[in-house]
């Protein structure tokens, strides 16, 4: 029977994004993409995300110091198939190379709006009710 595809990632799939999201992280480390969009950016890498079949990776990339991060994201999908040959040796083990996706991790910035939700006048407001009731 198959298994459902909202279900959570297999421990299996945890792993083998990890082993790729090490390698996308020594590729940019050495600098070896000739693209200057890329080489003038510091690049986060904070999640890979694994197919079932483990054939596509979508890397979640967050540009530090840099508000252009789609110029970059674009960037770095032009330059997808030049990584994904350049990681081959750190993932020599795996039988299939995985196409490698870029999107843009939006996580900080949702940390950021919730953050400035929970420090507005109106939630202290509502928060320091709460604690006069209690």
């Amino acid at each position: 029977m198959p298994k459902p595809t909202n279900s959570a990632p297999s421990q299996r799939m945890l792993r083998v994004g990890e082993q790729v999201r090490s390698a996308l992280t020594q590729v940019l480390q050495r600098r070896e993409i000739a693209d200057p969009v890329i080489d003038s950016a510091v690049i986060s890498i904070s999640e890979v995300r694994m197919s079932t079949d483990l054939r596509v990776a979508t890397a979640f990339v967050t540009p530090l110091g840099n508000t252009d991060h789609d110029q970059i994201v674009a960037a770095l999908n032009r330059s997808a198939k030049f990584i994904r040959g350049k990681m081959g040796p750190a993932l020599r083990q795996m039988k299939f190379m995985p196409e490698v996706r870029f999107k843009d991790d939006t996580s900080f910035e949702n940390f950021r709006k919730i953050d400035e939700l929970l420090k507005s006048p109106e939630v202290q407001r509502d928060l320091d009710t709460q604690e006069e009731k209690d």
